[in-house]
């Protein structure tokens, strides 16, 4: 490999050993990043290839979301034995369905049915089921449920009417990407980058395979929380091999571009999605592929600050010397040394982060502060990638859609960031999103276009946030805290990721309650004085803009 290399020696002596250590120290001391800038080149071709390769497994840690469409709701209804139906595998909606089920504002009900009379005598058929089968209004609760589709879980392990139990696998997913961080870390700084990548692609591959033979929900459920647990670095990982080698000037746009590869994996899971419909089979199609990514550990080299990090520098010299071969660029001898032989760290006595905190009215009121936006940005974010589905009866379009505005959004961010400042960029996204999402509330169900257009710019808005989280959030803390106050606060803002898979469940529950008070406002016969007094205690809130941090 040296003999390839474009070394360019300084002139006219190389200096020894001991005077790089002495102009390390007496300076400050050369950083990679120096080198990177100076002689290697910040963004070459090297660096581009390193993209390009772990864009494949960043677009494969997406397809963990799968679960949106494998537990995806499906439409349901109360068997009716005593017409025939003795199983799940009847039509949904049959003429005579009214006659059994009690009608409601979008349908017929998902989880009663009328009670059946006490007539022994009477029966009826899949042709014809009529009302006096019936004691009407009586309702009781389904005994057995008929599914509109069978490409779910909910139709294969009979989950009819247990919302709350289906939307579980969303949260168990968000659960175990906050169980993976110490893992992954584990692994990345003791092991190397290059192993934890592997081991995560191995492990959501293969736990996402067998997931697809899940014999039970409870089966299902643990392979989903371990498939996160043990998968879900795989991001984190090619994310630093992306940026660890890029310079200063590029990692803004090097952290766009690994946020848009996961939003291409995204629009690539709907669209295997929409193509493979029967969730055993989508998931086989989405899993299978990734193993190939395994003979990554082959192709990748190392990550070259974790080699000089554990003082494997002949490993480090290696990749170094192949960076300036493939960059057609050079790193002279003395910066190679100086890099080999840093200098002696002086062991500093850690001051007591806690006591930092609370003797500082500034660092107390951020570290207050920037929890908040997290865990609104990421239930924001991942709840209106999960409610997308169910927007219309294109939930494969709506979901492809919805993910692949993120793409804008983050370009956007990287455009404005330097010019218009954090703060507003942050706010800005905020506003947008949430503007946006609050009238999408109001805007009629027939205006199927308008309300879509409306949604996605909500996602636009909630992406722009997204990109600017990490910057600004770091950006905000002492550097002797940074990075503990920065991984706390993305710990926090993992509440939002697990409360949003459970909001189709919440907004299917809020209308039920709606509709039972209109119901009961109705049937009471409310005067149109009280109805103004009542509708004027219902003014809409507006929302306190963030405490300046």
């Amino acid at each position: 490999m040296a003999d390839n290399i474009n070394i360019v020696e300084p002139p006219p002596r190389k200096e020894s050993e001991g005077e790089v250590k002495r102009k390390s120290v007496a300076g400050k001391p050369l950083e990679l990043d120096d080198v990177l800038v100076n002689e290697l080149g910040q963004f070459g071709l090297f660096q581009l290839r390193n993209i390009l390769l772990v864009s494949l497994p960043i677009i494969a840690s997406a397809f963990m979301s799968e679960y949106i469409f494998s537990a995806a709701a499906i439409p349901h209804r109360c068997q009716i034995p005593e017409c025939g139906e003795t199983g799940k595998d009847f039509e949904y909606e049959p003429h005579w369905i009214l006659n059994a089920v009690p009608e409601t504002s979008s349908g017929f009900s998902s989880c009663e049915r009328f009670a059946p009379t006490q007539d022994t005598g009477l029966n009826g058929s899949l042709l014809s089921c009529p009302a006096n089968l019936f004691d009407r209004p009586n309702t009781v609760a389904c005994d057995g449920f008929v599914y509109a589709r069978d490409n779910s879980v909910v139709y294969d392990f009979d989950l009819g009417c247990q919302e709350w139990l289906r939307a579980l696998a969303g949260t168990l997913s968000s659960v175990g990407t906050l169980l993976v961080l110490p893992i992954t870390g584990f692994i990345s700084d003791k092991y190397g980058r290059r192993l934890a990548l592997i081991i995560s692609v191995f492990n959501l591959a293969l736990l996402g395979l067998i997931r697809a033979f899940s014999v039970n929900y409870t089966m299902y459920l643990v392979l989903q929380l371990l498939q996160t647990t043990l998968g879900a670095g795989t991001f984190s990982s090619a994310y630093i091999f992306a940026a660890e080698l890029v310079g200063p000037k590029y990692r803004v746009i090097t952290s766009a571009t690994s946020s848009s590869m996961f939003a291409v994996g995204q629009v690539v899971l709907g669209g295997v999605a929409w193509v493979v419909q029967p969730w055993r089979y989508m998931i086989m199609a989405l899993h299978i592929p990734c193993f190939l990514i395994i003979v990554y550990y082959w192709i990748l080299t190392e990550s070259v600050r974790w080699l000089l990090s554990k003082r494997k520098y002949v490993e480090a010299r290696t990749v170094l010397e192949n960076v300036a071969r493939v960059n057609k660029t050079f790193i002279s001898e003395k910066s190679m040394e100086a890099l080999m032989n840093p200098p002696a760290v002086t062991q500093k006595v850690e001051s007591n982060i806690i006591q930092a905190i609370f003797k500082s009215r500034v660092l107390l009121r951020r570290v207050c502060t920037t929890p908040i936006w997290w865990i609104t940005t990421t239930f924001v974010y991942y709840g209106l990638s999960i409610n997308s589905t169910s927007l219309s009866d294109t939930m494969y379009l709506n979901f492809i859609l919805t993910c692949a505005i993120e793409i804008p959004g983050y370009a956007t961010a990287v455009l404005i960031l330097d010019r218009i400042g954090r703060k507003a960029t942050l706010s800005g996204g905020f506003f947008i999103s949430a503007a946006c999402n609050i009238a999408f509330a109001f805007i009629p169900a027939e205006l199927t276009i308008f309300r879509l257009v409306i949604y996605l710019l909500g996602k636009f808005g909630i992406s722009v946030v997204m990109t600017s989280l990490y910057l600004f959030t770091s950006e905000l803390y002492p550097t002797e805290y940074r990075h503990t106050l920065l991984a706390f606060s993305s710990m926090i803002g993992r509440i939002g990721s697990i409360s949003a898979p459970l909001t189709p469940v919440l907004v299917s529950d809020i209308n039920l309650i709606l509709e039972e008070v209109n119901e009961h406002l109705f049937n009471r016969r409310l005067n149109k004085s009280y109805l103004g007094i009542y509708c004027g205690k219902c003014r809409n809130t507006s929302v306190e803009s963030l405490e300046k941090a």
